[in-house]
Parts: structure tokens; C-alpha cells; sequence
């Protein structure tokens, strides 16, 4: 039965076996998945910029095995969801990827709906990281929208003052740091101070601890 996983989020496989590339394209595609084959973990490395949805990839393979992938996958930046595939004698080395950053592994031969289902559960991730991220970047914008005096008005919230003492560090009088405060609020389009603070330390904004 066709997953409800996004169908223009792509599995990527990287296996250098021609025979077990084309049955898992056959198996995702039947899953109305989006999907992208590579013969080796140097191919996708060269041909895939922005690693959007997941990855599934034998552990053992000749150039770049499978723990050295993930290794060039995390010094390129965000790594996507990663799920190996592993013959019974290299569960060590699926445990070790693990260890290096891949999500979950598979043992051949494996079952279709077990597959399938570690690989829904990698591109709802994938799509939960990407979420985060848009999120992050349109609070940063928000933030840069403040005025000097309403980030440090900010500062002090998110450090836990209260508006008396924000007052004092900044020489205003509380009824001013309110004023501020409820500017802070509707620029960044936080409906509570918890709220406020989240985004805060979401945004990694340095003036917000």
C-alpha cells in the first residue's frame, strides 16, 4: 500500500550491486516514493547538493564504504536521515554506523514492509528537520527586524529578568520595558513570554543566550 510520505522527498539508494539498485527503485516506486539511484557513495556525493529526504545504502561498498560516507556526509553540514543495509556477518558494522549517524539498519535478506517502514519513518524525519529549519530562518528574519533597544530588552527576558530589573541594567522604567516587550512580542509573533524565549534560543541568537 502506498505510504502518505511525501512523494518529492527522495530516497537516494547508493549501492554499487546494478541488480539490488533496480529491485529497491521497483519497491519504492510501488510505494509512490520519489526515487534516486547511485552506484556508489562517491557518485551521490558528486551529484547530490542538497540532501534532501533520506538515504538508503549498503554498508559495504568498494571506494567509500558505508561509515565512511556518513563521515563525508557530516563534514559537508546537515546530514539527511541515513539507513544501511547490512549482510548478517557486518551487524558490527552496521552498529558502528549507527555510532557515526545513521538513523537505523537493515538486515538482508530483509522484508519488504520492514524496509519500507524504517525508510516512512526516515523521510517523516527528514521532513521534521526541514520544518525546523524554515521555522528557524523566518525567526531570524523576525529578529532582525528588532531595534537595538528592543534586543536588549529581549536579552534581559530571555536571561529571566523581570521588567524592574531590565529597567535598571538599561536606566528605563519598567512601564518603557513594557512598552518595549510588547513590540518584541509582535515582531517575532509570539503569543506568550515561554514562547518568546523558544524562539529565542531556537534562532541561536546570541543576544538570547
Amino acid at each position: 500500500m502506498p505510504s502518505d510520505a511525501p512523494s518529492d522527498a527522495p530516497v537516494h539508494v547508493v549501492d554499487d550491486d546494478l541488480a539490488v539498485r533496480q529491485a529497491l527503485a521497483f519497491l519504492l516506486a510501488s510505494d509512490g516514493l520519489t526515487v534516486r539511484v547511485h552506484e556508489s557513495a562517491s557518485a551521490y556525493l558528486a551529484a547530490v547538493v542538497d540532501p534532501g529526504g533520506c538515504i538508503l545504502t549498503d554498508v559495504r561498498m568498494p571506494e567509500l564504504d558505508g561509515i565512511e560516507f556518513l563521515r563525508r556526509l557530516r563534514q559537508r553540514g546537515p546530514m539527511p536521515p541515513v539507513i544501511v543495509m547490512t549482510g548478517h556477518a557486518d551487524v558490527p558494522l552496521a552498529v558502528e554506523a549507527m555510532r557515526a549517524g545513521a538513523v537505523d539498519f537493515i538486515e538482508k535478506p530483509f522484508d519488504d514492509e520492514v524496509l519500507l517502514a524504517s525508510v516512512r519513518s526516515a523521510l517523516a524525519q527528514a521532513a521534521r528537520s526541514l520544518n525546523r529549519a524554515a521555522h528557524q530562518s523566518a525567526v531570524r528574519a523576525r529578529l532582525a527586524t528588532l531595534s537595538e533597544r528592543e534586543r536588549q530588552v529581549l536579552d534581559g527576558l530571555v536571561a529571566g529578568k523581570a521588567n524592574k530589573v531590565i529597567g535598571l541594567d538599561l536606566g528605563i522604567s519598567p512601564r518603557t520595558v513594557e512598552i518595549y516587550r510588547a513590540n518584541v512580542m509582535a515582531k517575532l509573533q509570539a503569543g506568550s513570554l515561554s514562547e518568546l524565549v523558544r524562539m529565542a534560543l531556537l534562532a541561536g541568537d546570541p543576544h538570547g543566550g
